[in-house]
């Protein structure tokens, strides 16, 4: 009797000890659901994954990539806000931030180097639809020695911009994270719209944006970003009436009189537009308010536009957010 109690003492502790482990594995499993932070099985979870790229091309990834090569700086200022510093191996000639990217191999430019980017051996190629078309051959070659290329749309709004960065982190296993980018992005632009919807109607300015000088000079017009930028921050567009970028008509700018004028092409832009026969009467450059701003956060289609309306806002409206 004595045996056959101690047996079922031993079954009854082992069922208890069992039970704690369900329950402690069903604790497990609800905390993951809830987002806690994932466990490396739960993110090769993710994998395999097709993606359908600005391209049309579905490119399926069978599993996290360890190797990344980016061939334009948006993409590059994409990965690394979302982790991926340890898995970039190769970026082009232009990619000039984070400073970390500046370290990292050097793949060559608009002509990429196949061979160089070959013996870096990526799992995946983050490629851009800007220089796609004269890339086919190159594509191919990646294509034939077993790389997955991704070619990622050339934002030309907000919610492109948004298409690319969640592009990309779905791409590389980071989802999650591009979420959290957009999130940002998204709550700093309110936050500035919410300041700028305080500008009276009397006092709204009107902007005019420069992005290559004469004698071939561009702005950009609606249906941008840039444009976009302008709306958040209460501003006119004194090319509004206009669509994507476009080559202005001096004259038609001249009349519509900006308060300020907005440059990004470089140290000499300010002089060059302030000399400009026939723009000495344009109330910008009477009043000396041509302000020139850092092209990559204003151009570069990545997390830093966030930055770049900030930085614009103080260049319109000097007295409202330079606070």
């Amino acid at each position: 009797m004595k045996r056959l109690y101690s047996f079922l003492v031993f079954i009854l502790l082992a069922m208890g000890v069992l039970a704690g482990c369900g329950n402690d594995q069903g604790k497990e499993e609800k905390a993951n659901s809830e987002g806690k932070p994932k466990t490396e099985q739960s993110e090769e979870a993710a994998f395999p994954v097709t993606i359908k790229d600005a391209m049309d091309q579905e490119v399926t990834i069978d599993k996290k990539p360890e190797k990344i090569v980016s061939l334009i700086p948006s993409n590059t200022e994409i990965a690394f806000s979302l982790g991926l510093d340890k898995e970039i191996v190769g970026v082009s000639d232009f990619d000039n931030y984070p400073e970390a990217a500046k370290q990292k191999e050097k793949i060559g430019g608009m002509d990429f180097n196949v061979e160089k980017i070959i013996s870096l051996k990526p799992d995946v190629v983050l490629a851009h639809a800007s220089g796609a078309h004269n890339s086919k051959e190159g594509f191919q070659q990646l294509s034939d020695a077993g790389i997955k290329v991704i070619v990622v749309n050339d934002a030309q709004n907000f919610e492109q911009v948004y298409q690319s960065i969640n592009m990309i982190g779905t791409a590389t296993g980071e989802k999650e994270n591009a979420e959290k980018v957009i999130a940002e992005m998204k709550a700093k632009f309110e936050e500035i719209k919410a300041e700028a919807a305080k500008i009276s109607e009397t006092d709204r300015k009107t902007a005019y944006i420069e992005v290559s000088p004469a004698p071939e000079i561009y702005t950009t017009g609606k249906n941008t970003f840039m444009d976009s930028m302008l709306q958040i921050i209460n501003a006119k567009n004194a090319a509004g009436d206009q669509e994507g970028w476009v080559k202005i008509d001096q004259e038609a700018i001249i009349k519509t009189n900006p308060d300020v004028i907005i440059t990004t092409y470089g140290p000499d832009s300010i002089k060059q537009i302030q000399t400009r026969k026939g723009w000495q009467e344009v109330n910008a450059v009477k009043n000396n308010q041509v302000v020139e701003l850092n092209t990559d956060l204003v151009t570069r289609s990545g997390p830093r536009l966030a930055e770049g309306v900030e930085e614009l806002a103080k260049a319109v409206y000097p007295d409202t957010f330079t606070k």
